[in-house]
């Protein structure tokens, strides 16, 4: 764990805190041209040299700074300025140091237990349990609502929203009110719906304000009594397995 966390930091440090807008700009402009391509691969590999302290470590130290040269190149010619690009790039660089700590430490029954862990029942159930409370939750509140959504239809185009704002904020609020059911946090869950009405009540600016409070009030309380439900369930059996 050392040891990719070492690695880790050097990688955070070259990727975000030391690569400036020009050399993104330019790198995007001139793609495999780019000297500051080259320029940013380098400090990868020696930064990453330099965190794991032992000179004998070089070729690991090479191996990030090859693999990360592949993986910007790939990500600059075929892919897209956004969130997925990002979240893959990052995914793949993140799987290369997790090798290269896995090669250094030679500890590759982590990766047994890892998986132990994971298709356990313990943690099917919880994988099960956060999917169940995203997309099919939001499905079945969008259902439970939808004999109210025609009064609003009318007033949508007077609403300033932003566009699928609703149901990322409701997928991430039961995200959260799931997690702090699975710790024990449940006054957490009080603070969370504090800060929603906070938000909510602070907006007049809707046409007919009374109709669209009531919505989304009845979107939010089914959103957290579901998400609560599923969390405490989880913990049920989580606990008796």
């Amino acid at each position: 764990m050392e040891i990719f966390l070492r690695i880790l930091i050097a990688h955070i440090i070259t990727d975000f805190f030391i690569q400036p807008d020009r050399w993104i700009i330019e790198k995007k402009e001139k793609t495999w041209k780019s000297k500051y391509l080259y320029f940013h691969v380098l400090l990868t590999g020696l930064l990453a040299w330099i965190l794991l302290w032992d000179w004998q470590l070089w070729y690991i130290a090479l191996g990030i700074a090859i693999s990360h040269l592949l993986i910007d190149l790939y990500k600059l010619v075929f892919c897209d300025d956004n969130l997925m690009c990002f979240v893959i790039d990052q995914i793949f660089h993140l799987l290369v140091l997790i090798a290269a700590a896995l090669i250094i430490t030679e500890d590759f029954k982590i990766i047994n237990k890892f998986l132990d862990t994971i298709f356990s029942p313990n943690g099917l159930l919880t994988i099960a349990g956060y999917l169940i409370v995203t997309t099919p939750l939001g499905y079945f509140i969008g259902k439970a609502t939808k004999r109210w959504q025609s009064e609003l239809t009318n007033n949508e185009a007077d609403r300033d929203s932003l566009k699928d704002a609703g149901i990322w904020i409701g997928i991430l609020e039961r995200i959260l009110v799931v997690t702090f059911v699975l710790f024990n946090q449940l006054q957490a869950i009080g603070f969370l719906i504090a800060a929603k009405s906070i938000l909510r009540f602070s907006d007049k600016s809707e046409h007919n304000p009374r109709k669209q409070t009531e919505y989304v009030l009845i979107g939010t309380l089914l959103s957290f009594t579901m998400a609560l439900f599923f969390g405490l369930l989880i913990r049920y059996f989580l606990a008796n397995n």
